[in-house]
C-alpha cells in the first residue's frame, strides 16, 4: 500500500487514490455523533446556502456546521458532537456545512474514493480501508495557523495501523474548561479524543449530484 500525507484543501485538491479527509475538531467527529444518534446518511457541502435551500424544500433534513467555527444562522445544531451526544436523529438525514473538513471533501476531486477521517473512527477506518493500494491521508486545519495538530496525529495514527505497526497513543492537552468559547466547550474535544468510539466507517458516494457518507461498520 502507497501512504501519502497531504494537509488543509490543498493538500485534498492533491490526494489521489482513496483520500481520507481527516477533521478531529470537529467536522467529521460530529458527523461520526450524527450517526451513532441514528441518522441514516450524511450529506457533505460547502456552501451553507445551499444547506438551507435543501432545508427549505424537505423540513426534516437536520443541518450541522459552522462558519468560522460559529453555528450557522437557521442550522438546528453548530459542529457540536456534545450537543449531538443524546439526540435521537433515527433515520433522518444529515447535512452538513464546516469550514475545513467538508471543504476538503468537496476538493478531493481526483481521489477515485473518499472517506472521512476522525479519532472516534479510526481503527473501523483502518479495517476498511484494507487492500486499497493507494491512501491519501488529508489532515485538514485551517491555512490562518498551525492548528491542525489533532488531524496529524490521527493521520499518523491511521497510517501506523494501515502499517501493521503499533499505533501510537494520541495524546494532546486540553486547555482548562473556562478557556473555550462557548461555541466550542472542552467537551467537544474531550469527546473527540475518545479513539476508537464508534465501529464504523464513513465512506462518501455521488449521489444525485450530492457527496453523503454512509456508515460501513468494519
Amino acid at each position: 500500500m502507497h501512504i501519502r500525507r497531504l494537509s488543509l484543501v490543498e493538500g485534498a485538491r492533491e490526494a489521489t487514490g482513496t483520500a481520507v479527509i481527516i477533521d478531529v475538531f470537529r467536522a467529521f467527529t460530529t458527523a461520526a455523533f450524527c450517526v451513532a444518534a441514528g441518522a441514516r446518511d450524511v450529506v457533505l457541502l460547502a456552501d451553507h446556502e445551499q444547506a438551507l435551500a435543501m432545508k427549505a424544500a424537505d423540513p426534516t433534513l437536520f443541518l450541522t456546521g459552522e462558519i468560522g467555527g460559529k453555528p450557522i444562522l437557521g442550522f438546528d445544531l453548530g459542529n457540536s458532537p456534545s450537543k449531538i451526544d443524546g439526540l435521537r436523529l433515527d433515520g433522518r438525514r444529515v447535512v452538513q456545512r464546516t469550514s475545513s473538513g467538508t471543504q476538503g471533501v468537496v476538493a478531493a476531486a481526483g481521489a477515485t474514493e473518499i472517506v472521512l477521517g476522525s479519532l472516534v473512527i479510526a481503527a473501523a477506518t483502518g479495517r476498511y480501508l484494507r487492500g486499497r493500494n493507494e491512501v491519501s491521508l488529508v489532515a485538514m486545519g485551517t491555512r490562518d495557523g498551525d492548528d491542525h495538530g489533532e488531524d496529524e496525529i490521527c493521520a499518523a495514527y491511521l497510517e501506523q495501523l494501515l502499517l501493521d505497526a503499533a499505533p501510537p497513543q494520541p495524546g494532546i492537552s486540553l486547555a482548562p474548561a473556562e478557556q473555550w468559547p462557548d461555541w466550542f466547550p472542552r467537551r467537544d474535544a474531550e469527546l473527540a479524543l475518545e479513539v476508537d468510539r464508534f465501529d464504523f466507517a464513513l465512506p462518501v458516494v455521488r449521489e444525485d449530484g450530492l457527496l453523503i457518507a454512509r456508515p460501513v461498520f468494519a
